[in-house]
């Protein structure tokens, strides 16, 4: 795992010093080595920090260059079927001077061009510079595992694995793009292609990047919505069981090629321990298995994994963290995640990372799990919200949503909060009334998408014309509807998963484990998305991701071949910090500092009533943490890195 940096036509008075200090930007990223390439015009730069994972000697040392340097690459992933491609390129006449898959990477693009990348089984941000024909290419992987910013304007490029490496840049503007500041409080990261900056992007996954002669395009050469839409997988329940596990055998071993020690993240949950039972049963190493615990059992699974391993035999380490351990990161958080990013679960995933490094170098994680296999309970929520709804005569419908859009959200809560004492208690009322009151007006006007989006907002869209006070652009990302218009022809739950996949996976869940990861120099993998094994689970039929109210019904199929049911049947937890309390408590006091009226108006971009009303109403107990915490996060990034 490394990091990569780089410009192309982006000239500045000391271009060695810029390209330095983006590396410099990096070197959490790549501790072992750097190492940096400039064209004789000074026109092309690449930059480039290494953590040594496969061939550990100097002979994978990056920028690497074939063809008496004529073509330069930099790279930062694992390629896991390097072996078998090393040998087919051999047999083409190549050969080969070190053990590293970036050889390999380079030396396939000499035979096969940018097409070579549909080769590569693995996880990769690549930067080729090609002097034959004055082309840079940027490539990304298929599932967008490994990231890739880049910055073009007036055919300027600057690009890099990380946002701060582009902030190092002197010549870098960094000027806010307000009109994704909506999007961000709603789902707590800024969705792709966009990031915090004007004319800043995130590359998308399964594209590549091609400038030749100031001339920029984006190439697709992978999409996830064409396996969604292809024929869907055949065959009995059991029939499809063997398959999907001779797959994830294969994907999951993959990732254990390394020259350096490898442990696996032990949650405990379904996933998890999927991952760690079949490497466990087929491998003959015993694995090193590492979890972490909340003294807080509202939000501990540390038991279960505890139990899980020593059912499996794996070599298993766990830690508990205290509320100070956790405190001492949030300060942090600004620097690891450098866009504002409102995922509470990356601090406890950070402390993980810290504690597994002591032990290992790589790490295997479960992710993408639950968008594969219909984990989230909104799968079955509002599949079935829908399904009840619609039974419901449409007069009665249209009456009951009449109803609840003339009773506003304040006059509601403050009829609960006085009848309290005789009410069922419900979390966040205030919030929850908004949510479902726009859930059921979209459900009943057949606006599906918008239902959907209801279930994923923190803050509402009502909620967002008081709290804003510049002008922000108030529409939803491109990718959530085009994703939706793609894949209109199948079933609710698979077009669910398939926006999950292309938004909140690859902008919440696969950001927060890489920049937890590596902030500390471990490299995380992510073996539940070998694109084989994506491209056979997004066409199992729905009915057998979730099944009778169960989720992941065919994965738990599997799983209960290695491990007893009782082990893992349980209601699902996610990996959340307890930030309500501490915001309420030890936290108090950053809190006031960073969303105090006279902070806020000063820097204009909230309406300093509407902040203070929302403290207020969030310690009441009337609206959730979220909101107050995506808050608290994007005033920290900005003070950090404006």
């Amino acid at each position: 795992m490394c990091g990569i940096v780089g410009y192309c036509n982006f000239m500045c008075e000391n271009h060695v010093q810029a390209l330095t200090s983006m590396r410099g930007s990096l070197t959490h990223r790549g501790p072992d080595d750097a190492g940096m390439y400039f064209d004789d015009q000074n026109q092309v730069g690449l930059g480039h920090r290494r953590l040594a994972v496969l061939d550990l000697s100097s002979l994978g040392h990056q920028p690497m260059n074939a063809q008496g340097g004529a073509v330069w690459i930099v790279y930062n992933g694992e390629i896991y079927n390097f072996k078998e491609l090393r040998e087919e390129l051999r047999s083409k006449g190549h050969s080969f001077n070190s053990n590293s898959d970036t050889e390999v990477a380079l030396k396939a693009y000499l035979e096969w061009g940018i097409d070579c990348i549909s080769r590569f089984i693995g996880m990769f941000a690549i930067a080729i510079w090609d002097k034959r024909v004055e082309a840079l290419y940027l490539v990304r992987d298929r599932l967008g595992v490994k990231p890739l910013y880049y910055y073009y304007k007036d055919s300027k490029l600057l690009f890099g694995s990380e946002l701060k490496a582009l902030m190092a840049h002197p010549g870098f503007p960094k000027e806010i793009d307000y009109g994704v500041i909506p999007n961000y409080l709603r789902y707590g990261y800024v969705p792709a292609p966009r990031t915090i900056f004007k004319d800043t992007f995130k590359l998308k996954p399964g594209h590549y990047l091609r400038l030749h002669k100031s001339e920029v395009s984006e190439i697709k050469y992978w999409d996830v919505n064409d396996y969604y839409l292809g024929e869907p997988v055949e065959g009995t329940e059991d029939e499809i069981a063997e398959e999907l596990e001779a797959l994830l055998i294969d994907s999951f071993k993959y990732r254990l090629l390394s020259d350096v020690p490898v442990g696996v993240f032990l949650s405990g949950g379904i996933d998890s321990s999927t991952l760690t039972a079949l490497l466990q049963k087929n491998t003959n190493a015993r694995l090193k298995t590492f979890s972490i615990g909340f003294y807080d059992d509202k939000y501990n699974e540390a038991d279960w994994a505890k139990k899980i391993a020593e059912h499996l035999g794996t070599e298993h380490v766990e830690y508990y963290m205290s509320v100070n351990d956790c405190l001492e990161v949030i300060g942090d958080l600004p620097e690891l995640y450098d866009e504002p990013f409102g995922d509470n679960s990356g601090i406890p995933t950070y402390i993980l990372s810290k504690l597994t490094k002591r032990d290992v170098t790589v790490a295997l994680s479960a992710d993408g799990g639950d968008e594969l296999f219909g984990g989230y309970n909104r799968y079955r929520n509002l599949s079935s919200l829908i399904a009840t709804f619609g039974r419901i005569p449409g007069h009665l419908r249209n009456t009951i949503v009449c109803v609840l859009n003339s009773l506003s959200a304040e006059r509601v809560d403050r009829t609960y909060r006085k009848l309290s004492h005789i009410m069922p208690r419900i979390k966040h009322f205030s919030d929850k009334y908004k949510k479902y009151r726009n859930m059921l007006s979209a459900c009943n006007e057949k606006r599906i998408l918008d239902m959907y989006r209801f279930n994923i907002n923190k803050w509402e869209p009502e909620d967002l014309r008081n709290l804003l006070s510049v002008h922000c652009d108030s529409h939803y990302d491109t990718y959530f509807e085009d994703t939706f218009a793609e894949l209109q022809d199948i079933d609710f739950q698979a077009q669910m998963m398939g926006i999950d996949m292309r938004t909140f996976l690859l902008d919440d869940v696969l950001t927060k484990v890489d920049r937890a990861s590596m902030s500390v120099s471990l490299e995380s993998r992510e073996p539940f998305l070998d694109h084989r094994l994506v491209e056979y689970a997004v066409r199992i039929p729905s009915a057998l991701k979730c099944k009778n109210g169960v989720s992941k019904y065919i994965l738990r199929k599997i799983l209960y071949r290695y491990i007893p049911q009782e082990l893992v049947d349980r209601p699902k937890s996610g990996f959340l910090a307890p930030v309500s309390d501490w915001l309420k408590c030890e936290l108090y006091p950053l809190l006031m500092d960073h969303l105090n009226e006279d902070k806020v108006r000063r820097d204009g971009i909230f309406n300093e009533k509407a902040v203070s009303q929302a403290v207020k109403d969030f310690l009441r107990g009337s609206v959730s943490e979220h909101k107050i915490w995506y808050l608290l996060m994007f005033q920290m990034w900005k003070e950090r890195w404006l």
